[in-house]
């Protein structure tokens, strides 16, 4: 007859045995994906002939728009500095929405969201996903943060046609992104969530309600005072 201590012992260890084949398995299941999935080295290539058949305009030669990449990180990838491509808590949200039945709960990082348009064709089915998740973690080792933000801000799609910052900012406002203000800025990284749903010229209450919620994530983030954000709260959409 075993004794109470024996019983705990056996469980640790079966515990401990099932915890290292858990990792085992996902390390093999990484190793196999970052060999069966595309490189890497290309990805400035395809950013390139994606805004070529748009016609749009890149950010070549120009510095990144400071307050669109502020207002888009806090945003969509509060956390896009520190983490290596894909957000864990993210990643966490995610796999639980999944289980739920949910299979767009969030969790994507501005490296998957480049990868979906550059690797995926725009898909966002299972496999395709986890094609980004991989190719995100690759992109994070061959590019600097500010190569990835100049790559995703070249190609996302602003709205009916306007794909690429430039274009949208000139578009919409009659300026370049590096001129926008706050309010401006805010409006344009909201419109990434669904371009058509918060367009300012067909949907200008929703376009504003975007906006805002963008201003709160600059605060929440640290990058504005809260009464700097009740001020541009109070601004018009101002299209150009």
């Amino acid at each position: 007859m075993l004794v109470r201590g024996t019983d705990t012992r056996i469980f640790r260890t079966s515990s401990m045995g099932w915890r290292v084949a858990v990792v085992l398995a996902a390390v093999m299941a990484l190793t196999m994906l970052l060999a069966v999935t595309p490189g890497t080295a290309d990805a400035q290539v395809r950013a390139e002939e994606r805004a070529r058949q748009a016609d749009s305009t890149m950010l070549a030669g120009r510095a990144l728009p400071e307050k669109v990449v502020q207002a888009l990180v806090a945003v969509e990838d509060s956390r896009f500095y520190s983490h290596p491509g894909i957000d864990g808590r993210g990643a966490g949200r995610a796999v639980l929405g999944f289980l739920n039945g949910d299979g767009d709960a969030g969790g994507s990082t501005l490296n998957q969201q480049l990868a979906k348009h550059l690797y995926t064709g725009g898909r966002s089915e299972y496999l395709d996903k986890l094609v980004q998740v991989v190719v995100a973690l690759k992109m994070d080792v061959r590019y600097d943060k500010d190569q990835i933000l100049r790559m995703y801000l070249d190609t996302v799609d602003f709205g009916p046609g306007y794909r690429g910052v430039v274009d949208a900012s000139r578009g919409y406002f009659g300026v370049d992104p590096e001129d926008l203000d706050w309010s401006r800025a805010a409006l344009l990284a909201g419109l990434l969530q669904a371009p058509s749903l918060y367009d300012p010229r067909v949907n200008p209450g929703l376009a504003l309600d975007r906006r805002n919620h963008v201003l709160d994530r600059l605060v929440a983030t640290g990058v504005l005072g809260e009464a700097q954000a009740d001020a541009y709260k109070q601004l018009p959409v101002g299209l150009g």
